[in-house]
């Protein structure tokens, strides 16, 4: 019995094998692989490429609208080495057109080391020489022409009045020569005041949307591809941290008024030199303590003598220093009070030639208000 149990289990193990092997054609291998063949490790949306939120088809469509209307600028300036040799350095910054005839906006600063000497590359990597029309040098701006041979994209100004803190903006540039760099953030602040190495430049738009060397000169954009700013300055040494500067839109819209009206761009000339005097020292000059700016000299045939304005009768030794006494005393302009050497100025920064503005001044004894038409003279590099 033991042997005839043994034989049929034999036999048994024999007929499973047979049919495992051949009748249903097992696959031990499938049992060892642990995904079956034509499935995958992860999952996808069906169209990734289409599914984008509001915020980014915004952005989408405002860099396709906007990003052919962008140039990168390139001027060359020749130093002098430890050597003595005389090499080419390049400067590079960003612009863009706002009149299909080619006239492109961007910073003075991007053209003004060697302004005969620039060129414009497009987004279609086609390179022209660039001329200055004209440049506003307290607003740090500049209006170039290219002749590309053909009408151009532009883009449209918009109104930098309006702005609100925490809209969203955008900034297109070449930052370290990465053509056509979008960048996103808001409007941080307004009404900045900056100190650049030769210029104090004021009520500048700050905004968080990253802005390195190279973007100067760029656009800086609300949330309907309206230029906004041309983006300016940046808060650091290196790079981008966050607190960038635009200058608004507006100053060039003023700029580009008046050479659309004049065919130039001058700046506003008051024909006056001044000290700043207060305190003790104006008391000692039987000035209001308040002070102001006392006029020293009035130039001929200024803008200052043609509204009767008078400089000094006399001399007095302050210290070191002989002082012109007996002239007017300038203690406010425009209704704002002289607080230091920079006020008028300030104020100077926001006008043209030929408006007016209304000086409030201290005259034997008594204060009075004078009105003047300001003069205008070219800009000079």
């Amino acid at each position: 019995m033991k042997v005839l149990r043994t034989f049929l289990w034999a036999v048994a193990m024999a007929a499973g094998f047979v049919y495992l092997t051949s009748v249903t054609r097992w696959d031990v291998g499938r049992f060892l692989r642990p995904v079956a063949p034509g499935s995958r490790l992860w999952s996808e949306p069906a169209s990734a490429a289409t599914n984008f939120g509001p915020d980014e088809q915004n952005n989408i469509d405002i860099y396709k609208a906007a990003r052919d209307a962008v140039v990168n600028i390139t001027s060359v300036v020749y130093r002098e080495d430890f050597f003595f040799r005389i090499l080419p350095e390049k400067g590079t910054g960003t612009g863009f057109v706002i009149n299909p005839d080619g006239q492109i906006l961007t910073n003075l600063h991007v053209v003004a080391d060697n302004p005969n000497d620039l060129s414009v590359t497009l987004s279609d990597k086609k390179v022209f020489k660039a001329k200055v029309l004209g440049f506003d040098k307290r607003n740090d701006l500049a209006l170039i022409q290219i002749n590309a041979g053909r009408k151009l994209p532009t883009l449209r100004l918009g109104d930098s009045d309006r702005l609100i803190v925490g809209q969203k903006v955008l900034a297109i540039g070449n930052p370290f020569q990465f053509e056509g760099t979008l960048t996103t953030g808001i409007v941080s602040s307004l009404g900045r005041t900056i100190e650049t190495e030769d210029s104090r430049l004021e009520g500048m738009i700050q905004t968080d949307a990253a802005i390195n060397p190279g973007n100067s000169g760029g656009p800086l954009m609300d949330s309907h591809g309206n230029v906004i700013g041309i983006n300016t300055a940046i808060y650091g040494q290196q790079g981008s941290i966050g607190i960038g500067f635009a200058m608004p839109i507006a100053r060039a819209k003023a700029m580009l008024e008046e050479y659309q009206t004049h065919g130039q761009i001058s700046r506003p000339t008051l024909g006056i030199q001044t000290v700043y005097v207060a305190g003790d020292l104006a008391q000692m000059l039987n000035l209001p303590a308040d002070g102001g700016l006392l006029i020293e000299q009035v130039e001929s045939g200024s803008a200052a003598e043609s509204a009767g304005l008078r400089g000094p009768t006399g001399m007095v030794r302050v210290g070191m220093y002989r002082l012109g006494v007996g002239g007017d005393l300038i203690m406010a302009v425009d209704g704002q009070a002289i607080a230091d050497n920079n006020t008028l100025p300030r104020v100077l920064n926001g006008k043209r030639g030929g408006d007016s503005m209304t000086l409030t001044i201290f005259r034997g004894g008594r204060k009075m208000d004078v009105k003047v038409t300001l003069g205008s003279a070219p800009q000079r590099f």
